[in-house]
């Protein structure tokens, strides 16, 4: 059986929030939840899948302990590994770069693993976003400030279309 560890940068909370819930719903153990602020290279190497969180910043910049992390990311070997992402950012101010930080992510992950967990963007109220690849979501895209009354069903979604990826 695979290994899962969920690793996320959070600044507001929200994030740290949706991954214990993700790790909940998955059944992952707490111990394998880390924020990304104190892992490392050797951290990524325990697990066969990587679940990545990351908020959405400014104008579609990564979470701040996220620009030190991605450096750690690429500089990891992910091959054989399954990867699948998640984020939160907030449509309504910033529609133009919604959830921009799971495309940042996905731009350094893709050629090095395989990623899971695209999610269709209907449903979701936002003019662009660098998350958007061939039509869908890179990941589960959340938006905890104008959408939070959507985010148990968007996860409860997420997690078993994860869970069947994982067979």
């Amino acid at each position: 059986m695979s290994k899962t560890g969920i690793f996320y940068g959070s600044s507001g909370g929200n994030t740290g929030d949706v991954a214990r819930r993700i790790a909940s719903k998955l059944n992952v153990d707490s111990a394998d939840v880390r924020d990304v602020a104190s892992a490392t290279t050797d951290d990524l190497t325990q697990y066969d899948v990587l679940l990545f969180g990351s908020s959405t910043w400014g104008l579609g910049d990564l979470q701040y302990d996220w620009e030190d992390f991605i450096k750690t990311v690429t500089a990891a070997d992910l091959s054989g590994k399954k990867v699948a992402l998640f984020g939160c950012g907030d449509s309504s101010s910033y529609p133009d770069t919604f959830c921009n930080a799971l495309g940042t992510i996905y731009k350094a992950v893709k050629d090095r693993a395989t990623v899971i967990g695209f999610v269709d963007t209907a449903g979701y109220s936002f003019d662009d976003s660098e998350a958007v690849i061939d039509g869908r979501f890179a990941g589960l895209a959340l938006d905890e400030d104008n959408e939070s009354n959507l985010t148990e069903e968007r996860i409860n979604r997420w997690t078993e279309q994860l869970a069947k990826e994982l067979v």
